[in-house]
């Protein structure tokens, strides 16, 4: 048997006044999902155990399996493993974000945690920027994808507090800089990383042609070298990833999967769905089972952008899982599953239990007869019994 698991980030949402009091997922034309929680196993999996960040690094550790409660120490150096960084035991990694730091009321305010969505390409020659100005033997940066990127500190310190930065749209900076051992050096590179920006060709051209610049670096989601063991090991299955972001791709090499660079993949609303469908279908060939995530409904959340959300989960729905439903052979099992809620109003994530449906093309696994939404009806289990209910498809 084959299994395909499709991530749809951020879809979980609370109910807007706007849609009637529907969330997102409910207002959504999804008729695949709907078809697959009504035909297939259903239930709520919580991601997040109890004293966990809500993140995409906690949740989505969950939904390949794992405990967070064993297996995480922090998010960047996830994403360092997926961007093929290589990681002392003495290293510390953070996760270094372009932003853009407006000022409102003598304030300095998050207005942007991407810079304005920039890309990769102007990306690169900013963090190189950074590696000439603010480089040492013990700090490095190293270029992501977009706004993502990761800086080392050798021999760094981890035990601190640091905030994402897409937590604070709109809000002032200064109540929630770095603090704890060592943020002072932190706060010193985000401090000289907004002088090195300011007269920046790459922010002149931003500027020019209408774009936000981006003014600062912000660092956050330390971590130190992580390690767990293969998904071939733990479930007895080999598998890939079809993914945009370093942090889940950075997931999926951990647990030993293959994970390919997909071109039209971006990570954002634009991401190229039709190629991620068909990525996972080749894999398919040589692989027992396949994970395919998209950002999109995440970073329409951060944005607070319902339509957007609307249209990505449609998107996902349609682009995706019909292709895969019409495509895969029968007898492949499929599974729909969001890894947290990020409401649209409060731009961010929150910890909730989250709906996921099982479904086996050709076969007859027991329906809900419910759609596939917040609301959808069935026990609330943890990640690795929802992996075990999917690879087993009964209860």
């Amino acid at each position: 048997m084959k299994y395909i698991v499709v991530i749809g980030d951020g879809m979980a949402d609370f109910p807007l006044d706007e849609l009637g009091g529907k969330t997102p997922l409910m207002a959504a034309r999804k008729p695949n999902m709907n078809m697959m929680a009504r035909e297939g196993l259903v239930g709520r999996v919580n991601t997040v155990p109890d004293g966990f960040p809500p993140g995409s690094d906690v949740a989505g550790m969950s939904i390949f399996g794992y405990d967070p409660a064993t297996y995480y120490a922090g998010r960047a150096s996830i994403e360092a493993f997926g961007m093929g960084i290589p990681m002392n035991e003495d290293d510390v990694a953070y996760r270094c974000n372009l932003v853009h730091i407006g000022s409102e009321n003598d304030n300095d305010i998050m207005v942007d945690y991407s810079g304005g969505h920039i890309s990769t390409g102007e990306a690169n020659v900013l963090i190189q920027t950074l590696n000439e100005k603010l480089g040492t033997d013990e700090i490095k940066f190293h270029t992501g994808v977009g706004y993502r990127h990761i800086m080392i500190w050798s021999g760094g310190e981890s035990d601190l507090s640091t905030t994402p930065p897409h937590d604070i749209t709109g809000k002032p900076v200064s109540d929630h800089l770095p603090s704890g051992k060592g943020a002072e050096t932190i706060q010193a590179l985000m401090n000289n990383s907004r002088e090195i920006f300011t007269s920046h060709e790459i922010n002149k051209r931003r500027i020019d042609s209408g774009k936000l610049p981006v003014n600062s670096i912000w660092l956050w989601g330390q971590g130190t070298r992580t390690g767990m063991p293969a998904f071939k090991e733990k479930f007895g299955l080999n598998g890939a990833t079809v993914c945009a972001v370093d942090l889940i791709r950075g997931l999926s090499r951990l647990v030993g999967f293959t994970t390919p660079v997909i071109a039209g993949a971006t990570g954002y609303l634009d991401t190229d769905y039709g190629a991620k469908a068909g990525a996972a279908l080749e894999l398919m060939n040589g692989h027992d089972i396949v994970y395919l995530h998209v950002e999109a409904p995440d970073e329409a959340s951060h944005n607070g952008n319902v339509t957007e959300k609307i249209k990505a989960i449609e998107r996902i729905d349609k682009e995706i899982l019909g292709v895969l439903l019409d495509k895969a052979e029968s007898g492949t099992r499929l599974l729909i599953v969001t890894d947290h809620a990020t409401p649209v109003s409060m731009k961010t994530h929150f910890a909730i239990p989250v709906p996921f449906a099982i479904f086996e093309k050709g076969g007859s696994l027991t329906g809900s007869g419910g759609d596939y939404d917040e609301n959808i009806i069935g026990d609330i289990v943890t990640g690795e019994e929802m992996v075990r209910l999917f690879i087993g498809g009964r209860k």
